[in-house]
């Protein structure tokens, strides 16, 4: 098939298919006419279904969100994924009730779930929802894994602070106060 019908099926742009010919990523020749074919060993189905998901914690990072969606359909078509949905929230990651992720963890037509990093599956429970996944058959693959760890956990903390502070002092509030408390964290870091 033309690779231009590739990068349609494969949705993703022409760009796209464009460089993973380009790094050797899809195999296929070319036509002394220009012309790109991607031959059937490249297009085998794949018994490993994907399901993307991306969220960001507010409105204000949607070009963020659109963006984080996209690297993830490249790595999953990178990985050889059949992708069956990209689905994309918007919602504060202590929140535990957000219904797309509610819809993403019951559907039964993928077995691997792609998240960009831990905290956009959820700020706390991960762990919880591997398990319970894989119960289901499913796995969940976290691109971006923080090597980090005193920064995980400090990210952990200004999350806790950022929940109570919240709840406290209410949403306006909370934003001086969370930076205040950040600073005094970093300082004495």
């Amino acid at each position: 098939m033309k690779l231009s019908d590739y990068a349609k099926k494969a949705g993703v742009s022409y760009q796209t298919a464009w460089r993973w010919w380009q790094k050797g990523h899809l195999t296929g020749y070319q036509l002394p006419s220009g012309t790109i074919i991607i031959t059937e060993e490249g297009e085998k189905k794949t018994d490993k279904i994907a399901c993307i998901y991306a969220r960001v914690s507010n409105a204000e990072n949607k070009d963020n969100l659109e963006r984080q969606a996209e690297r993830l359909k490249d790595y999953a078509i990178a990985r050889g994924y059949q992708i069956y949905k990209v689905v994309k929230e918007i919602g504060s990651g202590l929140n535990d009730n957000r219904p797309k992720l509610a819809k993403v963890l019951t559907d039964s037509h993928y077995n691997i779930l792609v998240v960009e990093h831990k905290d956009r599956l959820a700020r706390f429970g991960t762990n919880y929802i591997e398990l319970l996944l894989k119960e289901m058959g499913k796995t969940v693959e976290i691109v971006n894994h923080s090597e980090d760890k005193q920064n995980e956990l400090m990210e952990d903390l200004i999350a806790i602070i950022t929940s109570f502070c919240s709840r406290l002092y209410g949403l306006r509030r909370s934003k001086r106060k969370i930076e205040k408390i950040i600073a005094e964290l970093r300082e004495r870091s």
